[in-house]
């Protein structure tokens, strides 16, 4: 194996969505660094089964103002 061609692996510290915290090794960071979650398990749509529309930037408005009607027989 080459020597000085892998990144460091270091400790660092996770906070989860709910605040929990837990400490792994990553190469991400410098050792020592916190890595906050904006998504985790616990607040994900795929394992919690509960969906939260988040509309950025009006793209649903923007969606629905386009295809409003279409497939629809009146």
């Amino acid at each position: 194996m080459k020597q000085d061609i892998h990144p460091d692996y270091h400790d660092i510290t996770v906070i989860m969505t709910d605040g929990s915290t837990f400490t792994t090794r990553s190469t991400w960071g410098k050792p020592g660094d916190t890595l906050r979650l904006d998504i985790d398990s616990k607040s994900h749509p795929a394992w919690t089964g509960v969906q939260k529309l988040l509309d950025t930037g009006g793209q649903i408005a923007k969606f629905n103002k386009r295809y409003a009607g279409f497939g629809l027989k009146q």
